[in-house]
């Protein structure tokens, strides 16, 4: 579960971490009192969408100016300037793809005086079990950009469980950086005010681009993305309150009432599956037979006829899906329910277009059986090779 910048800075700040102050704003009438809550004489005015590149995004609409989704301003008249343009107009950047995201929140923010950038962020390094920091003296940069140009200029330290952060890890943060005397010292007190953060809050990923030393000596966090682990959300109330469903697809939404994990793609065939593995096969088979996967829908490994029916009929709801692969691997998951969990769908919804349907594993011969004699138009397959090129030929009219 993503949430936006200031409700992340929010949580910075209950931390202990060092932000600037800001104030949200959801109507631009309210954009001149929060201008003069802060005082100025530098605001910035920052687009709230889950995604990044906002500053140099670019709006769809006339109306809003050429100065993107992040804006100096030096004057309350700006502010409110730069509200009425921004609010309620699309925003396209990097990561938005060009259908862009609607602006429904700014986020109007003290400016900075800044001497340098850096890069932190903090996620699960799964192959130790343990919370993973990764630092870069090339802040306000794309990392994956970083990576490839200038992979020397990222160090990544691990810190186990077990001890939390140790005075090392402070170091070797303050090193990496540059940084030394009272600087060192307020790293490594971020490094344990994030790191307390990561764990009670259970986050998924903190980054933090850029990090700042404003020219009067202070580390500062200048922007914030959050995300968190959605299983854990239960012992969270109060972070699942932040949660912004106008940024999410409504398949997703959806599909999240059922505890299904569903993702949208760009292609034409819709794919239903069961498990991350199978997922990430599917999907490359497809586009190595020349079709690319409209969305994957996974119903995981003890769903019901209920939610296996729920998928369905999320998948056929994308206009973009001209035909649909069934792919099963049953083990805890059982061939029949998944067989008539489709059938009780496709009477439900009807099907508009091809559906090839492979199953294996648990109950295999029951869930065919259920296929042929459902009386419905469903292309059978014997494995996962024989369905790619099936739905694929189905899609191109073969």
């Amino acid at each position: 579960m993503n949430i936006h910048e200031y409700q992340g800075k929010a949580l910075l700040k209950e931390f202990g971490a060092p932000v600037s102050r800001g104030v949200a704003i959801f109507k631009a009438e309210e954009a001149e009192a929060a201008a003069n809550e802060l005082g100025g004489p530098l605001w910035v005015v920052k687009s709230q969408i889950h995604a990044g590149g906002r500053g140099k995004g670019k709006f769809k609409e006339a109306a809003a100016g050429e100065k993107g989704g992040v804006r100096l301003a030096r004057s309350v008249d700006e502010v409110k300037q730069f509200a009425r343009e921004m609010l309620g107009n699309t925003l396209v950047t990097a990561q938005t793809g060009p259908e862009g995201k609607q602006v429904n929140r700014l986020y109007i923010e003290d400016g900075s005086d800044i001497e340098k950038e850096f890069y932190l962020s903090a996620l699960v390094d799964r192959s130790t079990g343990f919370v993973a920091f990764v630092v870069s003296t090339e802040g306000g940069m794309d990392i994956e950009e970083v990576a490839h140009r200038t992979p020397e200029k990222i160090l990544t330290l691990t810190v186990d469980p077990v001890t939390g952060p140790m005075p090392h890890h402070g170091r070797s943060v303050a090193k990496a950086l540059g940084l030394s005397g009272d600087l060192a010292k307020q790293a490594a007190t971020l490094i344990g005010q994030l790191y307390t953060l990561f764990v009670e809050k259970d986050v998924e990923m903190l980054e933090i681009n850029p990090l700042i030393v404003t020219k009067d000596g202070r580390l500062r966090c200048l922007d914030a993305k959050v995300s968190f682990d959605s299983n854990a959300m239960f012992r969270h109330p109060e972070v699942a309150e932040l949660r912004d469903l106008t940024e999410e697809d409504d398949k997703e939404i959806e599909a999240s009432k059922y505890d299904l994990a569903y993702i949208a793609l760009d292609g034409t065939i819709g794919c239903m599956v069961n498990g991350a593995g199978l997922a990430m096969a599917t999907l490359d088979i497809i586009k190595l037979y020349g079709e690319e996967p409209a969305n994957f829908l996974d119903v995981g490994g003890g769903a019901s006829e209920e939610k296996v029916t729920a998928a369905f009929k999320i998948i056929t709801a994308d206009p973009n899906v001209k035909g649909i692969l069934v792919n099963i691997f049953g083990g805890i998951m059982k061939c029949d329910v998944i067989a008539r969990g489709v059938i009780a769908a496709v009477k439900a919804v009807g099907l508009q277009v091809p559906l090839v349907v492979r199953l294996e594993g648990t109950n295999v011969e029951e869930g065919k059986e259920i296929i042929r004699s459902s009386g419905l138009n469903v292309i059978p397959a014997d494995d996962l090779d024989d369905a790619a090129q099936k739905i694929v030929a189905a899609v191109r009219g073969g």
